[in-house]
């Protein structure tokens, strides 16, 4: 068994001297064992609240994320239809091109 050494200010000890200690320790010991088992389940509640709030700013953060995301998802479908659109846009110019082209150089051969 390991040993336990305990200070005390010399009118605590006064009182205490001729006094059982191993009775008296014995007897206080379920109060310091309830005491111990509060002060344990105060620390674990303050522990699960600082782990919620941080839950919660995770959750906040995820969800900003998810709407950063979907906007640029919306953003990027709008571009390719926009890519699209001026590809046809596009192709139908070199087409009016290539006619006025070939009409030009009907024109010039006659």
């Amino acid at each position: 068994m390991s040993e336990v050494m305990i200070i005390l200010e010399r009118e605590k000890f006064r009182h205490l001297k001729g006094r059982d200690i191993n009775a008296l320790l014995r007897e206080n010991l379920p109060k310091v064992e309830e005491t111990l088992k509060a002060e344990r389940e105060e620390f674990l509640l303050e522990k699960t609240a600082k782990l919620e709030e941080k839950l919660r700013e995770m959750t906040e953060q995820l969800d900003d994320l998810r709407e950063f995301y979907e906007g640029a998802l919306k953003d990027r479908e709008f571009m390719m239809k926009e890519r699209d659109r001026l590809r046809a846009e596009n192709a139908e110019l070199r087409k009016k091109v290539e006619e006025k082209k070939k009409e030009l150089e009907k024109v010039h051969k006659s």
